[in-house]
């Protein structure tokens, strides 16, 4: 072993491992899905089809589902390496390189005692806050039971500072995580991000500024530079051991993101931290935010709210006829079939590729795993957000802009944080009750933001939403 160990692909290609796991994740509850993997010879193309195979196959069958998501994750240890040995012994079988030690810093602020969110300006709290959650629910953004559950949490203000939990919020600097929102109301986080001066300069400000704790690892041994921050991926073994003293429920969350291979490498990194943590500490929790840019089942009532509004008239129902003809039938595609129940929400977004969908997929097969061994699990579909990531795709951001016009509601990055930490707060707080399929755990409390509701299968809309969006970016 030796300085330079990574988590890493076998082979330089993402493509290849992304292929295998996914085959591996179907051979049994879905062999002939399994070999059309194998046989794909343009992945970057097809890919979406084979993801969304991988859902379809659990639909009605438990087992199926359960089996997709364990033998994923499975093939994905086996796979995935650190240095010269394999993940699985990265944490209990290699030596330390680096060890931490615990730097804690206390906020100088009150903590908030009442649920707040920020909205267009404004801070919605008491009946403006659940007038606008109704809003939501009634315009089909939100889902019913994820309005109930921040009324909960609104009903309950002393469960905000999550007194007892530790939240280990990985990339704390993250702009869709939870760090800001948990400092506000006073909870005790562990902020790991990376050590570079402008990223723990941002998590030491809002601890500093803030209501909350934040440890934050610190190196022991230091050529003098700040020695604040840790790399998942390189130092994975001492963040290990360094977590392993942290008192408290720990509450593991990733919100990790990278671009290409380094977020697939990021999430199995994780999610080798998360196996470990949970054996050496059984009461710990997992914490996730779904991506609403990915392939969902979706109940009944989110089908007919999508069927009420492909039937409703106005511009884009006039318009439907004569630009589906012009485009082969490609745009403005119906989403759901008439009495779908449950229906398929295939919201894959070509242009964010298929690492991310990789990503994202064994962060939902870990919930469901996890959540099956008796795991406490937060895994919350997020509303699609103007982070600085996605409008850094010019295609994106057009298309984010123009959403609108098609039912579907773009929220700010402060907004979508808020509104998921409180979700987060709630699945901590109340148990989440048993439920027949995986399926219908990541159903719940989605704040999907429209795409599951909207009248079109959204990649049919995605085009025209971007053509629509450009003026919008220009003005």
């Amino acid at each position: 072993m030796n300085d330079a160990a990574t988590v890493s692909f076998p082979s330089e290609s993402s493509t290849s491992a992304a292929r295998t796991v996914m085959a591996d994740a179907l051979r049994k509850a879905d062999p002939v899905g399994s070999r059309a993997i194998e046989n794909e010879t343009n992945w970057r193309r097809h890919y979406l089809e084979h993801f969304r195979r991988a859902v379809e196959a659990g639909i009605g069958d438990p087992a199926a589902a359960h089996a997709i998501a364990a033998d994923g994750l499975r093939s994905a240890h086996a796979l995935m390496r650190f240095g010269e040995v394999g993940l699985d012994e990265a944490i209990s079988g290699t030596p330390l390189t680096q060890a931490f030690h615990t730097r804690t810093i206390r906020g100088a602020a009150a903590p908030e005692t009442e649920l707040s969110i920020p909205y267009r300006g404004e801070r919605l709290a008491g009946a403006d806050l659940v007038a606008q959650l109704e809003r939501w629910v009634t315009d089909g953004i939100i889902t019913r039971s994820a309005a109930d559950a921040v009324q909960t949490v609104q009903d309950n203000p002393d469960w905000l500072r999550l007194e007892g939990d530790t939240v280990v919020v990985l990339g704390a600097g993250a702009e869709m995580g939870p760090y800001r929102a948990l400092l506000r109301w006073g909870a005790t986080c562990v902020a790991l991000d990376l050590p570079r001066d402008d990223v723990q300069g941002r998590v030491r400000d809002l601890a500093t500024e803030l209501a909350g704790t934040a440890h934050v690892p610190a190196r022991i041994v230091t050529n003098g530079a700040d020695d604040s921050g840790a790399d998942l991926l390189t130092e994975l073994p001492g963040i290990a051991h360094w977590l392993g003293g942290i008192e408290g429920r720990l509450v593991l969350g990733n919100y990790c993101y990278a671009d290409g291979g380094t977020h697939v490498r990021l999430s199995m990194a994780a999610d080798a931290l998360a196996e470990h943590l949970v054996r050496e500490r059984p009461d710990t929790a997992l914490a996730f935010l779904a991506t609403p840019t990915d392939t969902f089942v979706v109940p009944g009532e989110d089908v007919q709210l999508s069927n009420d509004a492909y039937g409703r008239r106005g511009a884009s129902r006039l318009l439907r006829g004569p630009l589906r003809v012009a485009s082969g039938g490609r745009l403005l595609q119906r989403h759901y079939a008439p009495g779908a129940d449950p229906g398929v929400c295939d919201s894959l977004v070509p242009q964010q590729g298929p690492n991310y969908a990789f990503a994202k997929r064994l962060q939902r097969w870990r919930a469901t795993t996890s959540r099956a061994e008796g795991t406490t699990v937060s895994l919350n579909v997020a509303p699609a957000t103007r982070t600085r990531s996605v409008l850094k795709n010019k295609a994106l951001a057009a298309a984010y802009a123009g959403a609108h016009r098609f039912g579907v509601e773009i929220f700010d990055p402060a907004t979508s944080n808020t509104l998921m930490a409180a979700l987060l707060v709630h699945d901590l707080r109340v148990a989440a009750p048993a439920r027949p399929e995986p399926w219908q755990d990541e159903a719940a409390s989605a704040a999907h933001g429209g795409l599951w509701t909207a009248a079109y299968d959204p990649r049919s809309a995605l085009g025209l939403a971007a053509v629509l969006g450009i003026g919008a970016l220009r003005g």
